[in-house]
This record gives C-alpha cells, sequence and structure tokens, in this order.
C-alpha cells in the first residue's frame, strides 16, 4: 500500500516537473517576443521595409512560378518579333527579336539569379564577420595572422581573379558562381568590421562582462555583434548588388556560360541586336534593365528599414510600451475581480 509520504512524494514530483515546463514555455515565449514579435512590428512599421517586402515578395513569386512551371517555355517561339509592351496581353513585356516572350525570360532567370544573390552575399558578410570579430576582439597574434591574410586577398584586383575563376571552373551553378564572383569581397569588409569591434571592446559593458567571466563567444553573440548588425546588414546588400552587377556584367562580356538563366545573357542579345540604336527593339534592353535595378531597390529598402530593429532605442521603446499595456491589463483585471 501507498503511504502518505510516497504520496506527498508524487505530488512534488509532478508540482517539480510542471514548473520546469512552464519555466519553459516562459522562455520559449520571451524567445517568440523578442526575437521574432517585437522586429516584425518594429520592422512593418517602416514604409521602406513594406515597401521592400513587396518588391522582393514579386520576385519570389516570380521564382515559385518558374519552379512549379506556371509560365510558358521561353525556348519556344510562340509569337511575333519585337511585339512592344502591352500590345497583347498574352505578351505583356513584348517578345525578343525570335517571338521569345521577354517576361518568360525573366521570369525563367530569376530562380537562378535569387541563389546567386543569396550565396554571394551570404558568403562575403559571413566570412567577414567571422574575419572582423575574433580579429578586431581577440587581438594580439590572432589579430596579426587574421590582418595578414585579409590584406593578401585585398591586394589581389577583384575583378581579374573572379575573370580567370569564371573561364577555369565555367560555373552553371548559382551558389557556387556566387561564390566566386565575391570570393576575395569579404576582405575589405572584414577590415571594417574589425575597426568597429576595436571600439566596441572597449565599452564599459563589455568590460563587465570580461570581468565577470563571461566567455569569449557569449561576449561576441550577446554584446559584440547587436551593434555590429545594421552594418552588417547595409552591407550584405552592397554584396547581393554587387554579386548581380558582377554577374550580368560577365555573362554581357561573354565571360560566364550562357545557360540562359541570367538577365546580362538577355542584354547582350538584346545590345548585339540593336536595342541600344533602335526603338524597335528597345524593349528588348529596358525590361532586363528593370529587372535589375528592381530587386536591387528592393533589397536596399528592406536593409534601410531592418536598421530600426537593431536600433537599442526603439527596441527598448517598444518593450515599454508592451510592458505598460501588460501593466495596464492587470490592473483592470484586478479592479474588475
Amino acid at each position: 500500500m501507498a503511504t502518505e509520504a510516497d504520496s506527498t512524494d508524487e505530488i512534488d514530483w509532478r508540482s517539480e516537473a510542471s514548473s520546469v515546463e512552464m519555466s519553459r514555455r516562459e522562455r520559449l515565449r520571451e524567445f517568440g517576443r523578442r526575437w521574432i514579435y517585437e522586429p516584425a512590428v518594429i520592422a512593418w512599421a517602416d514604409m521602406r521595409t513594406r515597401i521592400g517586402l513587396l518588391i522582393l515578395s514579386v520576385y519570389g513569386l516570380m521564382a515559385m512560378v518558374e519552379v512549379f512551371g506556371l509560365w510558358r517555355n521561353p525556348s519556344t517561339n510562340q509569337a511575333d518579333p519585337l511585339l512592344k509592351p502591352f500590345e497583347t496581353m498574352q505578351f505583356p513585356l513584348g517578345t525578343t527579336q525570335s517571338g521569345v516572350d521577354l517576361l518568360a525570360l525573366i521570369i525563367d532567370s530569376t530562380p537562378f539569379i535569387l541563389l546567386m544573390v543569396l550565396a554571394g552575399g551570404v558568403w562575403a558578410t559571413g566570412i567577414a564577420v567571422l574575419v572582423g570579430t575574433v580579429s578586431g576582439y581577440k587581438g594580439g597574434t590572432v589579430d596579426n595572422i587574421i590582418t595578414s591574410i585579409s590584406d593578401f586577398f585585398m591586394a589581389i584586383p577583384g575583378l581579374p581573379l573572379v575573370i580567370v575563376l569564371a573561364i577555369t571552373f565555367k560555373p552553371e551553378n548559382p551558389i557556387f558562381l556566387g561564390v566566386i564572383l565575391t570570393i576575395n569581397y569579404w576582405a575589405g569588409l572584414g577590415r571594417s568590421i574589425r575597426s568597429q569591434v576595436l571600439s566596441i571592446r572597449e565599452s564599459s559593458y563589455i568590460e563587465a562582462a570580461r570581468t565577470m567571466g563571461t566567455s569569449t563567444p557569449r561576449i561576441l553573440l550577446k554584446d559584440v555583434l547587436p551593434n555590429l548588425m545594421p552594418y552588417v546588414m547595409v552591407n550584405f546588400v552592397l554584396a547581393a548588388r554587387y554579386t548581380i552587377f558582377a554577374s550580368v556584367g560577365l555573362y554581357f562580356l561573354g565571360v560566364l556560360p550562357y545557360t540562359g538563366q541570367n538577365w546580362g545573357v538577355t542584354l547582350n542579345y538584346a545590345y548585339e541586336r540593336g536595342g541600344l540604336l533602335t526603338m524597335e527593339a528597345f524593349h528588348w534592353l529596358l525590361v532586363p534593365i528593370v529587372a535589375i535595378v528592381g530587386l536591387t531597390f528592393g533589397l536596399i529598402l528592406v536593409s534601410q528599414g531592418l536598421d530600426r530593429v537593431f536600433n537599442p532605442q526603439v527596441r527598448t521603446r517598444l518593450t515599454g510600451e508592451s510592458e505598460s499595456i501588460e501593466e495596464e491589463s492587470d490592473t483592470t483585471t484586478s479592479g474588475l475581480m
């Protein structure tokens, strides 16, 4: 038979398990509020973020249309040559000299472009953040070694290096191509981040964290990186823009293989067939230019809007408002009881 002590122990065990479960729920709720809800509210409050996300969602929609095959294949000739934009709604952006749908060409290129831009931006900023934060915070021998490596890559001319690598490997994979295009872009950005970290590490709260015995990875993640994020986000967009322009330029020059999956190929064909000289083919040249500028503009707007997300004053104000709302709700509830 179970004794009263056993029943009491079982109740205590269940109570302890319940408290642990609740604490986990509270931690999960706090994580969602701090890292998902608050950044989303702050970002959405900025008009630039809303416009930028709207522009980028258009490109995301075009990528989904291409992935699921919801638009016509651009390799088939289905119309008269050099139709003007909106001359017929079946081909809203017009056609090329061969009668190929220009909208189909742009949609066909979008998934390739987005993957390439993401790979180039993540590679360049990721390596730069890792190199810059470690070098700036650790100092000493580590700083000297990393700085020497960065200086070596900065001394190599970027464009000739990219051209040589592109001719050697002839990359057709968008992720591999994005990495090649930004192969040494991280070096200059890493030096800039290092200079930012050098000033941050002398701050009083960093000194306090070190005095309390906080580990280096925790200091970098909790105290250093949040202060760098506005700068990192802007440079991520710059790296993505550089990837777009570099790829389009190399495709235009014929350095990269003509896979038909890049707006630079469309630009090259339009230029060679008089798109810059005749009004009949000018739209053929204009459509990929608008696609390039639109994607770049959307990325810039989002990066400018996200700058507020990492602004501690805005985050503190939002936290204070949410706490005051909760206190007011608690007071109202207690008054009704």
